[in-house]
């Protein structure tokens, strides 16, 4: 016998099925959300149901946006002369978060992993070589310290170096094996920094 009603179950079932969120979780936040006024409950699911319409990727970068270029890459103070790699919008919101880069992105959604069959045909790659046919005088690779972020660094520095494009590595000050999305600003910023050629 179940202890809660079907459409409960199914509130439960469809929360459980998020990123990070296992049964307990799934259970405290649909009896949240049952115990919400109406209308702010229906406000939530509005926003859920516009976000995914409304939210894509940026022409330009590839970040998540609801306009047709982001606010970063429509911005003309910024330098577009630099772009900065990242594998994921969370890991570009981290380094916005430390307000000292001035240059645009580019999300790659995503690493090499040839053990989970991810290739360079799997990420923003062809979108990325795109861009430097334009001005761009150095690209920053800001994959994660991981064996997935060092393969796509290193494959993306092959690809680029013979087009005459500075490519530099993000330094050390990032652990390896961690996530950028994790790391506070100052770490961050050092890492900017002490970015080396590779």
């Amino acid at each position: 016998m179940d202890a809660y009603s079907s459409q409960m179950n199914r509130l439960i079932a469809e929360l459980s099925r998020l990123p990070g969120v296992g049964s307990k979780t799934a259970q405290r936040l649909a009896f949240h959300i049952i115990n919400m006024p109406k209308e702010q409950a229906r406000s939530l699911a509005d926003v859920i149901v516009t976000a995914r319409e409304t939210v894509r990727y940026c022409s330009c970068c590839q970040n998540l946006t609801d306009q047709e270029i982001c606010s970063i890459c429509g911005n003309p103070e910024r330098d577009h002369g630099t772009i900065m790699v990242v594998e994921t919008p969370r890991d570009l919101a981290a380094y916005e978060k430390t307000r000292k880069y001035n240059g645009v992105y580019h999300v790659l959604h995503g690493a090499i992993s040839p053990m989970l069959g991810i290739g360079p045909s799997d990420i923003r790659l062809k979108e990325l070589m795109q861009r430097l046919q334009g001005d761009v005088k150095e690209l920053i690779i800001a994959t994660n310290s991981t064996l997935e972020g060092e393969t796509t660094a290193m494959y993306i520095s092959k690809l680029v170096k013979p087009t005459g494009v500075k490519v530099t590595r993000i330094a050390s000050g990032v652990p390896v094996g961690g996530d950028l999305e994790y790391i506070d600003e100052v770490t961050l910023l050092r890492a900017l920094e002490g970015r080396r050629e590779l």
